[in-house]
């Protein structure tokens, strides 16, 4: 593990308790808690976003170079077999019962340990780009009520988002996103009255294939930033929050391009700079380049030492850190 310094700790859990700080989530998160070397299986480990690429390679019989670029491989699936097929090998993927990770365990856990603390904004909002069920699953375990809104990345209703709320009412594709005021967020002073996670890419639907949204091939990555107008696509009263929070990046390398337009927007239109963290162990000079670019710190350290270390800060503080590097 690198270093984690006290200091670090203490303004990213005061970022936490202010609500100002925002965990992004993306799929490297599903390789938290998981044992070295150990490949994914389905129904027991999700796989990252290589994992998945390599998996529809094999599937569907794609030979070009890198197996791995889900991007790439998609498309060739979507144009060879048909989008049908596509759908049908990530239904089956995601539509299982995947144990959460700690990374999942914490962020759901935390309004808890936030009122325990007498923050006066326990509630989290959460972004992820992946397609699994997990944070909701995590949630319902702690009891803790989470909407989620949803990306369509296909259909009549292509480019709009769907409400989840905590009770379960679904709402219509909201089609005039400044005008939607069903978020749990005030739009005055910006606070959430419950948990949001926001899946900008879409996500499985377990009980209806049908309601599957994914993007994932090039064509759905080009759509997306052709509606890339961050304004356009969210809430007025969620954009807003957006540009008074900082990012924590979890899983995530930043090589997604249209999710760097997005975050472009969201950080242009900030008043005021607001301080994002990266977590990557060992870092490669690349991924420093990219972040460094972007004004993120990266934090050398790997997911599963991190959330305890700040698992651990919630209850104790800094001090605790010897404590959390033993769990």
């Amino acid at each position: 593990m690198g270093s984690v310094s006290d200091a670090h700790l203490t303004i990213v859990l005061k970022a936490i308790r202010s609500g100002r700080l925002v965990p992004f989530l993306g799929a490297g998160v599903n390789r938290c808690g998981r044992p070295t070397g150990m490949p994914w299986q389905v129904g027991a480990y999700l796989p990252d976003g290589r994992e998945l690429a390599s998996k529809l390679a094999s599937d569907f019989g794609f030979d070009l170079a890198d197996p791995g670029d889900l991007l790439r491989v998609s498309e060739f699936v979507a144009i060879t077999a048909g989008t049908g097929p596509l759908r049908d090998s990530l239904h089956e993927i995601f539509n299982q019962d995947y144990p959460s990770t700690s990374v999942h365990r914490f962020f759901s856990r935390l309004p808890g340990l936030l009122r325990a603390c007498g923050c006066a904004q326990p509630e989290q909002l959460i972004i992820t780009t992946n397609y699994d069920d997990l944070m909701e699953s995590a949630f319902r375990v702690a009891g803790e009520p989470l909407d989620v809104l949803k990306y369509i990345a296909e259909g009549p209703s292509q480019g709009r988002f769907v409400h989840v709320r905590a009770d379960g009412a679904v709402t219509e594709p909201i089609e005039k996103p400044n005008e939607y005021a069903g978020l749990p967020v005030d739009p005055r002073t910006l606070v959430l009255q419950r948990s949001l996670l926001v899946k900008v890419h879409g996500a499985v639907h377990r009980s209806d294939p049908d309601q599957d949204s994914y993007v994932i091939t090039e064509d759905h990555y080009i759509d997306y930033l052709t509606r890339a107008n961050l304004r356009s696509l969210i809430p007025s009263s969620l954009a807003a929050l957006l540009t008074r929070c900082g990012f924590l990046f979890l899983g995530y390398g930043l090589r997604d391009w249209n999710l760097r337009a997005i975050l472009q927007q969201i950080w242009g239109q900030q008043k005021f700079k607001y301080h994002c963290w990266a977590i990557q162990l060992s870092p490669e000079p690349l991924d420093q380049k990219f972040w460094s670019q972007r004004d993120v710190e990266i934090i050398d350290a790997s997911l599963e030492d991190y959330i305890a270390l700040l698992e651990h800060g919630m209850n104790d503080g800094p001090a605790s850190r010897q404590d959390a590097r033993a769990v």
